[in-house]
């Protein structure tokens, strides 16, 4: 019986003969599992390739010639052209172009970062690329096998991927003061730079639900498909044998009540702009507020899912059941960060470009471009201005570090930020590997697709921000 996808039966004819031919080759034919490159995100409202823009086809283009393929991380980023060129020209610097480290240890570097948040797509795909560089493949048997100089930035990796206000000077100068397998001060903003933006990357793959690539394990299946309702000339069309089952809030029909809370939301953005016009807190009042805050987020509970470190992954790191931590926990107190004593601008982004030329600048654009990034729409809603919102998130996630801005008013976050919402984030940033499609599906349930991408990219570069913050104060207080 022939499929009635297939238009050709005459294709279709050759297309089994083809097929039973192979088989009795004992070669097998492999198949995605997936459908599109987001878990999270029906194909059908992804970016398809061969319909993008000229803006988009040329950063297809730039990503194929960079990296050697399209990841499924270009094509959910790519719903955010202006972010994804900074990313995709950062990433590029930070792994290809001239640097402090030789190529074979910036892949291994990578695959440390993501193997503590278990993210088996970034292990893999950097696994490859290590080989592809000339790196040792004994060393991906285990971190006992690398390098000693290696091994010794264990600890610096997992207190920044878990417990960043931990980092002290002392750490540091364990790492450059230890005869000859020490680091130089270049050479470990470099490894700095690097494992920041593998494990905020680890937070985007899990966020937005990124599936592996055909070619990936885990991306493809050799379960042949039924003869009966399959053609090889599927393949070409996009067709994998399943029907899509995608139900997701996002882009679907309005109901009453999420409406609603798009309304409500907007409301509440209006009320707080007006008591800013009014009156102005207190510097007391807005101390106690973040400090509220910042204990109320520890009662914000990341997903409860478990998501034991496999060995394949696992090997890439030591102490596995080092994870995250509340910044403040009954009985321990931990000084709060004030951005106005050490910040980003006026002290991170000076150090970085001194050591690693360049790089400040690439990292300073995409923190900029992520947090300033605006089509000025909510939902259905146009010429919406969206900062007040934009900050909320972004200081709700420093919040959640300890991180305190003292010309902000932390009684917004509640106003704008529900539960499900701070759930969401803090199980992104802090515990990715443990993120949930119902939990995407449920958080701004009348927001577009895109822009919970957005959220995902605010969510990244506030984290990277704040782990930079941290292991840079703690070299800036070394050299000093």
């Amino acid at each position: 019986m022939l499929s009635k996808r297939c238009p050709f039966p005459d294709v279709r004819e050759k297309s089994e003969a083809i097929l039973s031919g192979v088989q009795e080759l004992g070669i097998r034919i492999p198949r995605p599992l997936g459908h599109g490159p987001s878990r999270f995100i029906p194909e059908k409202e992804t970016i398809q390739v061969g319909k993008e823009d000229a803006t988009m086809h040329t950063l297809f283009a730039e990503s194929f010639a960079t990296l050697g393929r399209l990841d499924n991380v270009t094509l959910v980023m790519v719903f955010h052209p202006q972010y994804l060129e900074s990313f995709l020209k950062t990433q590029h610097y930070l792994l290809q172009m001239d640097g402090p480290l030789p190529l074979h240890y910036r892949h291994y570097i990578g695959i440390m970062a993501a193997a503590r948040h278990q993210c088996s797509y970034l292990v893999n795909l950097h696994v490859n690329d290590f080989l592809h560089v000339g790196g040792d493949p004994k060393w991906l048997n285990g971190l006992e096998n690398a390098p000693q100089k290696l091994q010794n930035l264990g600890e610096l990796n997992k207190m920044l991927a878990h417990r960043p206000w931990l980092i002290t000077k002392e750490h540091i100068e364990q790492l450059l003061k230890t005869e000859e397998n020490s680091w130089s001060l270049a050479e470990l903003i470099h490894a700095v730079v690097l494992l920041t933006h593998y494990h905020s990357l680890a937070s985007f793959t899990f966020g937005c639900g990124i599936s592996p690539e055909i070619d990936c394990e885990g991306g493809h299946t050799f379960r042949p498909p039924s003869v009966s309702n399959y053609c090889i000339c599927d393949i070409t069309n996009g067709y994998h044998g399943v029907e899509e089952i995608h139900a997701s809030p996002a882009g679907s029909i309005p109901s009453t009540e999420s409406v609603c809370e798009v309304e409500a939301l907007m409301e509440k953005m209006k009320q707080l702009q007006e008591c800013r016009d009014e009156e102005e807190a207190s510097q007391e009042e807005m101390a106690t507020r973040f400090e509220r805050e910042k204990r109320e987020s520890m009662f914000v509970c990341s997903s409860d899912e478990e998501s034991a470190a496999t060995r394949d992954v696992s090997r890439h790191f030591e102490d596995t059941s080092y994870g995250y931590k509340d910044f403040s926990r009954h009985g321990m107190h931990v000084p709060t960060f004030r951005v106005q004593d050490y910040s980003w601008e006026d002290h991170g982004y000076s150090l970085v470009n001194r050591l690693y030329p360049d790089v400040g600048q690439l990292l300073d654009e995409k923190f900029h471009i992520a947090y300033n990034l605006t089509y000025n729409t909510m939902a259905m809603h146009k010429d919406v201005d969206t900062s007040m919102l934009r900050r909320a998130i972004w200081n709700y996630i420093h919040c959640m570090f300890g991180i305190r801005y003292d010309d902000y008013d932390y009684g917004e976050i509640n106003q704008l930020l529900d539960r499900s919402f701070k759930v969401y984030i803090k199980t992104v940033v802090c515990t990715p590997e443990k993120t949930t499609k119902r939990m995407y599906d449920s958080f701004w349930r009348q927001f577009e697709h895109s822009e919970k991408v957005h959220v995902n990219l605010l969510l990244v570069e506030a984290r990277m921000q704040a782990e930079l913050l941290y292991a840079l104060r703690a070299i800036t207080r070394y050299m000093t």
